[in-house]
């Protein structure tokens, strides 16, 4: 049997991020080991200003603010690669070395993220372990995210308002066996 690897895709605010947080949820109440990163808004005055990365069940990092002069910026963002790279890379590296039947978790590969240059080889060898996935990549075009697509040979899914609520559920079902992959 294949291991799923699915990339879900949509515009920002759309639910991605809720959809992979509930997803760990169900999979930790299974007893299904998660092991990834999540990303989080650092919200300020209710004004999104910056965005965090944790990794799940572990170190959190504050990776993006509008404060930031310094650094790589990202639209608004002054974007800290090195703190990124201090959370994600070990949760990757966490990821692959997990026991079989594991599920790795990546939110998300997108311009901020891919500003790391150990980011995408980290991607590429997690794909290539073989155990289940499931990330979420930048819906616009961009270069080194349109390659990564198109190297890792997953499924891509698009978030909708639709789909959300029910998506976690069906994806949990898809990396039990249970179900053929949602519409």
């Amino acid at each position: 049997m294949s291991r799923p690897r699915i990339l879900l895709t949509a515009p920002p605010r759309a639910g991605k991020t809720t959809v992979v947080r509930r997803l760990a949820e169900l999979l930790r109440a299974d007893g299904v080991p998660v092991y990834g990163f999540l990303s989080g808004e650092v919200r300020e005055h209710g004004h999104r200003v910056g965005f965090t990365v944790a990794e799940i069940g572990g170190a959190e990092a504050v990776m993006a603010h509008v404060s930031w002069v310094s650094g790589p910026r990202v639209g608004r963002y002054g974007v800290n690669v090195p703190a990124f790279e201090r959370v994600a890379l070990p949760a990757l590296e966490r990821a692959m070395a997990a026991a079989p039947g594991a599920v790795a978790l990546i939110d998300e590969i997108g311009p901020m993220e891919l500003l790391s240059p150990a980011f995408v080889p980290r991607c590429l060898e997690l794909f290539g372990a073989g155990g289940p996935i499931v990330a979420t990549v930048h819906h616009r075009g961009h270069p080194a995210a349109d390659a990564l697509k198109a190297e890792l040979a997953a499924e891509v899914m698009a978030v909708t308002a639709q789909n959300r609520d029910e998506l976690p559920g069906r994806l949990r079902s898809m990396l039990a066996g249970d179900s053929p992959p949602p519409a």
